[in-house]
C-alpha cells in the first residue's frame, strides 16, 4: 500500500487492518464511525460504519489521542445534546 491519504476509499486500505467501533454504537452498528491502525506507522483510519467502502480519514496517532483524550476529558459536551 502506498502512504494512506485522507478520502482514500476504505476498500482500498489493506483487508489486514481490523476495524474497531465503540460497543455504545448500537446493536445495528448503523451509529457510529469505525477506526484501525494502519501498517507501518501510517496512523489510524476513520470510517463511517453506515459506508464501508466509502472515504477513510487517516489522522496521525497523536491526533486520534488528542481526540480521545479530550472527549475523555467532556470537552466536546457541548456537541451533543
Amino acid at each position: 500500500m502506498d502512504k494512506a491519504r485522507n478520502g482514500i476509499p476504505a476498500g482500498e486500505l489493506p483487508a489486514s487492518i481490523t476495524w474497531q467501533k465503540s460497543s455504545r454504537s448500537g446493536p445495528n452498528g448503523g451509529n457510529c464511525v469505525e477506526l484501525a491502525a494502519l501498517p507501518g506507522d501510517q496512523g489510524v483510519a476513520v470510517r463511517n460504519s453506515r459506508d464501508p467502502e466509502g472515504p477513510a480519514l487517516v489522522y496521525t496517532v497523536a491526533e486520534i489521542k488528542a481526540l480521545i483524550e479530550g472527549a475523555k476529558d467532556g470537552e466536546f459536551d457541548n456537541l451533543i445534546a
